[in-house]
C-alpha cells in the first residue's frame, strides 16, 4: 500500500532531523535534488514556469489513474532540491489529499526558516502550483439520482 503524504512527511522530518549542522542539512537538500527524475525539455517553457520563484522552476502534474503525478525541475541545486521534498510527498497522491495536506515538515524541519526570503516565496508558489493542479484534478462527477 503506498505511503500517505502524512508517513512521507514524518520520514523526511527523521532524515533531516540527523543532521545538526546546517551545511548538512543543505547538503541533504541538494541531494534530494539530484535524485529527483529528469523533466522532459518540452515542460520546459513558460507554460509549465513556477512564477515568484526567484530561480527557475519548472512544474507539471497530470492524472495517473487516481492519483497525480508531478514532474519538477530546478536551474539552481538547493532549490531542485525543495522542488523534490514537495515531489517526494505529493506526487503519487490523490488530488483531494494534496488539496487537504498540512505538509507540516516544513515547519517540523524548520526548512522555510533556512531560506532567504526569495527562496521562502518560492517554495509557497511551488506548493499553491501544485494545490492548484490538484483542485483542478479533484473535480467530482455529479451523482445520478
Amino acid at each position: 500500500m503506498p505511503q500517505t503524504i502524512q508517513e512521507i512527511e514524518d520520514e523526511i522530518v527523521e532524515e533531516f532531523d540527523q543532521y545538526e549542522d546546517q551545511m548538512d542539512k543543505y547538503e541533504y537538500i541538494i541531494e534530494q535534488g539530484r535524485l529527483l527524475p529528469a523533466l522532459p525539455e518540452e515542460y520546459k517553457t513558460d507554460d509549465f514556469m513556477v512564477k515568484g520563484c526567484q530561480s527557475k522552476v519548472w512544474l507539471r502534474a497530470y492524472m495517473e489513474g487516481n492519483v497525480m503525478r508531478i514532474q519538477v525541475d530546478s536551474n539552481t541545486a538547493i532549490t531542485k532540491g525543495i522542488a523534490a521534498l514537495l515531489w517526494r510527498v505529493l506526487s503519487g497522491q490523490k488530488p483531494g489529499d494534496i488539496v487537504n495536506a498540512k505538509l507540516d515538515f516544513i515547519d517540523r524541519t524548520s526548512l522555510r526558516s533556512h531560506l532567504s526570503s526569495q527562496r521562502s516565496n518560492g517554495l509557497s508558489a511551488m506548493i499553491v502550483k501544485i494545490r492548484n493542479y490538484a483542485a483542478m484534478f479533484d473535480v467530482q462527477p455529479p451523482k445520478e439520482d
